[in-house]
């Protein structure tokens, strides 16, 4: 069968996945935002994942993008990469995932199959997407459509573990779709196929991925509150552990991002809507969710200590995007510190090469420096991007001044304290 695939969503998930497929298959790439695919046509993508030479060869080839659905209507093949961000009252926003399936339920054909790769709750494909998509295009499921269900696993601004070298877990709701899944995907990932057992199976392994890293990153966190008071270095602590072959070499740190501190709540959510109140991972998203102002708060300690002004001080944070040598601001956690800091009337400087001035203005409410121009009472290292540790971060300090390394990477000689 020719497969012309539509792929809804071109984020860093749905991006790289059609440049990729649109080396064997006709891709079209759909965008509601129409920034975004003008961008994408000059070559240029914001988040990285692809280069520009890449873009332009795969459009030159056989991928079309656009923020019309209208070419969507000739594919037979349907992926979804929508976000599933979570609210203000941190429950999952499945808003997105809503448009995406009303979007295919309004020009799905018979037999066409829909692949969904946004990471969501066990059964949600199936309980929640299915009806939508069958209410708005008076088919029936496993009679006249297929769904399968795919998880993405890619890590932004990562080059080693790309699409293709990550093996891809694949479930179908038939023998049929489950076959158009292992050979659409195998034509992309060398790592191989996993054929799960179901598509909640499938759904329930990628919620855990990024749950057990996230309660995992929480015991570091508590485990660090308690030998500070202990008087104990944790990364001591932690090298002497790591000479054991099992022991999981987690760090403390900030937890942000759209899946380590978002998809735990999907789980949760599904958990309690089944009569279950999950201890653990609720406990590590409230120990996660608190580490900004825990560093915050940490700092100004260690101003009052060497008599160092507090009210109308001038700190500096290097940093704002969720994760290093990434451009991305969701959901990250460096914003945190910044609001604890602004609740102790100090005057915060953000200063990140890699994130976008505009966006972070509309998202925050304020504007980065250009570069670091003055001497601060404290430096804090909340993103580890490359420009920063090639750095002489104590240059930016005032004598007596505070530098304080939230990602533990810095030399021990050259920082003041670590989180």
């Amino acid at each position: 069968m020719k497969y012309k695939i539509g792929i809804i969503g071109l984020g860093y998930v749905g991006l790289p996945l059609a440049v990729e497929l649109s080396k064997s298959f006709d891709v079209y790439g759909f965008d509601k935002n129409s920034s975004r695919i003008d961008e994408l046509k000059n070559r240029i993508d914001n988040t990285n994942e692809i280069t520009k030479h890449e873009l332009q060869a795969a459009l030159e080839n056989r991928l079309k993008i656009s923020s019309s659905q209208k070419e969507l209507a000739e594919c037979n093949v349907f992926i979804v990469t929508v976000p599933t961000p979570i609210t203000t009252e941190k429950v999952p926003d499945l808003r997105p995932l809503e448009l995406a399936c009303e979007t295919i339920g309004s020009l799905i054909k018979k037999n066409d199959k829909i692949f969904f790769e946004s990471t969501v709750y066990p059964g949600c494909t199936e309980e929640y997407c299915v009806p939508i998509i069958e209410r708005r295009s008076s088919l029936k499921f496993n009679k006249d459509f297929e769904v399968g269900y795919s998880p993405e696993r890619i890590n932004p601004g990562d080059k080693k573990h790309t699409l293709r070298s990550i093996k891809k877990v694949v479930s179908g709701s038939t023998e049929n779709c489950l076959t158009v899944a292992k050979e659409i995907y195998g034509s992309v990932v060398d790592a191989g196929i996993y054929e799960a057992t179901s598509i909640k199976v499938a759904e329930a392994a990628k919620v855990i991925e990024n749950t057990q890293r996230d309660v995992n990153i929480a015991f570091m966190n508590e485990l660090n509150a308690i030998f500070k008071k202990l008087n104990l270095n944790i990364y001591e602590v932690l090298e002497a552990a790591q000479t054991k072959w099992n022991f999981l070499p987690f760090k403390p740190g900030l937890v942000g991002g759209h899946c380590i501190g978002v998809d735990p709540y999907y789980l949760a959510q599904k958990a309690q809507e089944a009569g279950y109140h999950p201890e653990i991972i609720l406990s590590g998203r409230r120990l996660n969710d608190d580490m900004g102002k825990y560093v915050a708060g940490e700092v100004v300690k260690l101003m009052i200590k060497r008599s160092l002004p507090v009210l109308g001080s001038n700190v500096l944070m290097l940093g704002i995007t969720f994760k290093e040598n990434c451009p991305d601001i969701r959901n990250t956690r460096a914003i945190d510190v910044y609001e604890e800091f602004q609740s102790y009337n100090v005057n915060v400087d953000v200063y990140d090469p890699w994130a976008d001035s505009k966006e972070v203005r509309d998202e925050f409410g304020f504007d980065l420096i250009e570069e670091p121009s003055k001497k601060y009472h404290a430096v804090i290292l909340t993103v580890a991007h490359e420009e920063f540790l090639e750095q002489e971060l104590r240059s930016h300090l005032v004598d007596g001044g505070i530098l304080y390394d939230v990602k533990g990477i810095l030399d021990t000689n050259s920082i003041d304290a670590r989180l």
